[in-house]
């Protein structure tokens, strides 16, 4: 009988907005089941043991999975989730919208832990650092992705954390919301 590893916290990764079919239209349907979807695997999460969840501050996937937590963390029964939020280097959101800098900003003063991970002179490097740091802290991972374009920063992190690092990995896919788990 196999026994299925004990799980504390997990990594959660995911491509932008710009990869899916509804794009940055948070009111399209699909993105609204995308995000119960999310929702509902960090539940399953939680109860296979995970308590700290490490998210990476960008749009999409990130703020989602940030604000699903948050939300499951008000509610008595989850108050023992820990939100950590690793961001790459300080002002890696300066390009964004207003409200986006404004949602983001009130995210990471609900989190309980905030690392800023480099201090912003690598370019695209930091965004990779900022992944590697995350999955170097957990036991396993949440992907939203493809499967597609394994050389995304959401399939670099797939990569090293299935392939180098060999946590479980967790994938739910944008378009279908099936929910599979990669193995060896």
């Amino acid at each position: 009988m196999e026994t299925r590893p004990e799980l504390h916290s997990c990594a959660i990764t995911g491509h932008r907005p710009s990869r899916f079919v509804f794009r940055y239209d948070e009111s399209d349907p699909r993105c609204g089941d995308l995000k119960k979807r999310i929702a509902a695997q960090l539940v399953r999460l939680y109860r296979r043991g995970c308590r700290r969840f490490w998210v990476g501050g960008a749009l999409g996937v990130d703020m989602w999975a940030t604000e699903a937590l948050l939300a499951l963390r008000a509610q008595p029964e989850y108050a023992d989730i820990e939100v950590c939020l690793a961001v790459p280097f300080e002002g890696y959101d300066g390009r964004w919208n207003e409200a986006d800098r404004r949602r983001m900003a009130a995210l990471r003063r609900a989190c309980q832990q905030v690392v800023v991970v480099t201090d912003g002179r690598g370019g695209a490097e930091d965004f990779l650092t900022r992944n590697r740091y995350m999955v170097d802290r957990a036991d396993c991972l949440l992907a939203v992705f493809d499967g597609g374009r394994k050389r995304s920063g959401t399939g670099m992190t797939v990569r090293y954390a299935h392939e180098v690092r060999g946590l479980p990995v967790l994938a739910i896919h944008p378009d279908t919301l099936v929910v599979g788990a990669l193995h060896g």
